[in-house]
């Protein structure tokens, strides 16, 4: 027994070590670079899937080790909680000695010529008077006065708490940070939301279409709030970087009342019920409409995402892509799309072979090629584009907007002498309108004001760890055997000691000075 008594505490006294706690944090940076460099499974669900598929022996081993969740790893768990044990460990202990120092008052010394710092001055005045105008030098300098028993008056002074008790409130604010976060994100969720012009968007899980990281003791709380995106509106530079992009719209509660109007930019988020809404992306969600005969399969605004141009091509943009899936067709349909917003810019392409940048819409057009066959092939599914594996080409052309096409024929179908269009038998597609999405990024974090106070509470104890020192000071008054009296002063530094140096001199001639009547230092 003795020795797991033993065992134990040495266990204990290595996490009240600071040292342990630095070693506990440096670890924790190192997972959360893992974290960064590796795909998570709650971010990147497809990159996770693509790794398994490319790279399976190492997949095998990133799943095992936790690197493919590595904030909710049982490691990581591990070594944040013993990080948070080991801070508690050292700071406890040190805050029970500060309350001890606080309330106990200056000691007197006995002999003050054995240290370091000791000056005598003989000071033609009664030794009462002296230790008057010692005690005020000493107050007015922020010392703790005590008077000292002994053969001669004296008094015994010291200064600085405020420096150990600014390095405890940095740390303790440090430890709250650490439990902030822990209860913001454990608590919170961060989704992505892409709404098109004109859509309603409600905060729900089945709304983020697998794109949001919940937290380990989130419970589906789900706020309900919504937003209505009436307006998406980007202005480019003159090199045709997006200098400003702003989504108007109008927050509405659970119940779908409106609430108020929102501009959302980048770094002006909209806030509704603890939910914030940030600006994060944009791109085209061109209206389409596909029907077989008489009956509408699919219509809404279906988000496009572009290809990323070469390396070194500059400003080079290419088509955007998206994908409509007819799963009840029998055989199942997919339609592969290619949207041109500017269709000048797929006629260059066609002549010189070269796309110029189209940030902004021109008589759009878009490719389309139907795919028929099963669409399940993959277990990646991506949202703009199609896994034709096991799929076969049926048809492919071209629509433009405000016009329909006949697919099995690939002829505009132009709209009868009343404005109606008499759909051909078989699937017809028609481009309506092209509109922008947003995507926000959305997110709760209840821990954000602990973390917020943390930081103020930092920043409010660096301020007498910086700029106070511990200083301990003696004084005594003998009477020199005439009329005057010997004024003997002893004193040292824990902090600074060679600042300590001039501070001391001065001190001396301030307080022989208060007593000979002279206005000596400062």
């Amino acid at each position: 027994m003795s020795d797991v008594r033993r065992s134990l505490a040495l266990v204990w006294r290595t996490l009240r070590s600071m040292r342990t706690a630095l070693v506990l944090l440096l670890l924790l940076a190192v997972a959360a670079i893992a974290g960064s460099l590796i795909p998570q499974a709650m971010n990147s669900p497809a990159r996770v899937e693509a790794m398994f598929r490319d790279h399976p022996a190492l997949a095998r081993f990133y799943n095992a080790a936790g690197l493919f969740d590595v904030y909710g790893s049982w490691w990581f768990t591990f070594i944040y909680t013993l990080l948070l044990i080991s801070l508690a460990a050292c700071l406890l202990p040190r805050s029970r000695a500060l309350v001890r120092n606080v309330r106990a008052r200056p000691v007197a010394a006995r002999e003050l010529d054995g240290f370091r710092h000791y000056a005598e001055r003989t000071i033609p005045a009664d030794p009462e008077r002296v230790i008057t105008g010692a005690r005020r030098v000493l107050r007015r300098r922020l010392f703790r006065v005590e008077a000292a028993n002994g053969r001669a008056p004296g008094l015994a002074a010291d200064k600085g708490l405020a420096r150990e008790a600014g390095s405890l409130l940095f740390h303790w604010s440090f430890f709250l940070i650490l439990i902030g976060i822990v209860w913001g994100k454990g608590t919170g969720f961060t989704g992505f939301a892409v709404i098109a012009e004109g859509e309603t968007w409600t905060e729900a899980h089945a709304n983020y279409d697998g794109n949001i990281r919940e937290g380990r003791f989130f419970n589906e709380d789900h706020s309900g709030v919504q937003i209505r995106v009436d307006d998406f509106q980007v202005t480019y530079g003159p090199n045709l970087v997006p200098k400003d992009f702003v989504t108007r719209g109008e927050l509405l509660d659970p119940r779908g009342n409106p609430v108020r109007r929102v501009d959302i930019r980048v770094n002006h988020p909209a806030e509704e019920g603890g939910v914030k809404f940030y600006q994060s992306g944009f791109g085209w969600a061109p209206v389409i409409e596909v029907r077989d005969g008489g009956d509408v399969l699919y219509r809404g605004p279906v988000p496009f995402a572009e290809d990323p141009p070469p390396k070194g091509v500059g400003q080079l943009q290419l088509p955007w892509h998206g994908v409509v899936r007819l799963p009840t067709l029998d055989p199942q349909a997919g339609i592969q799309f290619e949207l041109w917003p500017d269709s000048r810019a797929l006629l260059m392409l066609q002549s010189t072979g070269v796309a110029p940048p189209m940030p902004y819409a021109f008589a759009p057009v878009m490719r389309y090629t139907v795919y028929r066959g099963n669409l399940d092939a993959s277990p990646v599914r991506s949202s703009t584009r199609l896994d034709t594996t096991l799929l076969h080409t049926e048809a492919s052309g071209i629509v433009g907007a405000a016009t329909t096409v006949d697919v099995a024929s690939g002829r505009i179908v132009e709209p009868g002498p009343s404005g109606a269009i008499d759909y051909p038998k078989g699937l017809s597609i028609t481009f309506p309108e092209l509109r922008r999405y947003t995507v926000l990024e959305v997110a709760r974090d209840r821990g954000l004001w602990i973390e917020l106070l943390a930081a103020i509470l930092i920043l409010l104890g660096l301020l007498p760890a910086l700029y106070t020192s511990r200083r301990k000071v003696w004084v005594t008054a003998e009477p020199d055997g005439g009329a005057g009296t010997v004024l003997k002063v002893g004193g040292f530094a824990l902090q600074r000691k060679t600042q300590f140096e001039e501070e001391f001199d001065r001190l001396v001639n301030e307080l022989a000075g208060a007593s000979s009547g002279r206005a000596e230092g400062s």
